[in-house]
């Protein structure tokens, strides 16, 4: 079974740009695409500064951050992927949004390429349905941060066909990631496990069982978490959550998955965690200050 020489990732965002890191780093070549072409250039600057990092640890030579560098190119045009041997599509977890991606992706790509989703919750049987080419669709679920986490869970749809689940196994472990198949059902087993035990986090800080630092204390101290589940969802993304939690909450029609109400709000109000600068904590320059249901930033 040949290596996949050509890789093309849909999405520069914080998925997408890690995936696209890795692939580079273990000597694929990589198309980025994503519609904003400032969203391209900002994934590059955080890939650059995330192989900087490596460098400045002695984890990496400055010539194969170089490399690496040099082997991934940028577009805005999906066309850039039609020579693609695998696509892996790391849009926003909608699912419409995905099925016109991978739609557009079945039009472009050669009949052979596999088309490989990072949802980490859709079903890769209801994305497959959107192609003409449902044996060559798999689901790539990469872990955040991609360049630091091993997991990979990989998802067959009903229809994908051994061989193109044998490829993608393979191509994981050349990406240096460990492949773990896990069913097509609604959240896998990650974050069907993960995102009740945030979301009743987040229930714990609604109802004021405890403030938003001494729940994440609990679990770290308690259950030997290396992080807590609020700044977790931080990390992770508050919106992501919530569109992670309404997939449990539908495909199992069970309350246990209801989102709870201050996910909902926070996510109404902007505050998304890290990557807008606010969640259930405050980050950039000063002191953090931990979010408060009635008080707020404090």
């Amino acid at each position: 079974m040949g290596q996949v020489e050509k890789l093309g990732v849909v999405g520069a965002g914080t998925m997408g740009h890690g995936i696209a890191q890795v692939a580079a780093q273990a000597g694929f070549e990589v198309t980025l695409v994503d519609a904003v072409s400032e969203a391209l250039v900002t994934g590059i600057g955080r890939v650059e500064k995330s192989l900087g990092k490596l460098v400045n640890k002695g984890k990496l030579e400055e010539e194969d951050r170089q490399s690496a560098l040099a082997r991934i190119t940028t577009s805005t045009d999906l066309g850039e992927l039609s020579d693609a041997a695998l696509v892996v599509e790391a849009v926003v977890e909608k699912l419409e949004v995905k099925c016109e991606i991978l739609s557009e992706l079945d039009r472009i790509c050669t009949p052979e390429t596999i088309l490989a989703s990072n949802t980490s919750s859709i079903s890769i049987t209801r994305l497959a349905a959107a192609t003409s080419r449902p044996g060559r669709v798999i689901g790539m679920h990469f872990m955040n941060p991609v360049p630091l986490m091993k997991l990979v869970e990989i998802i067959r749809g009903l229809a994908t066909e051994p061989e193109a689940f044998a490829r993608v196994e393979e191509l994981t472990r050349q990406l240096g990631k460990t492949p773990v198949e896990v069913h097509d059902a609604p959240g896998f087993v990650s974050n069907r496990v993960l995102m009740p035990m945030i979301n009743e986090a987040i229930f714990c800080l609604y109802e004021g069982v405890g403030t938003g630092p001494a729940i994440d204390e609990v679990m770290k101290l308690g259950m030997n978490h290396p992080m807590g589940p609020l700044a977790l969802a931080d990390l992770i993304g508050l919106d992501v959550c919530l569109d992670i939690l309404r997939v449990l909450y539908d495909g199992f029609v069970d309350p246990k998955y209801r989102p709870c109400p201050l996910l909902v709000k926070m996510v109404d109000a902007g505050y998304l965690g890290r990557k807008t600068g606010s969640g259930f904590y405050t980050y950039g320059e000063g002191e953090a200050k931990a979010f408060h249901p009635a008080r707020g930033y404090r």
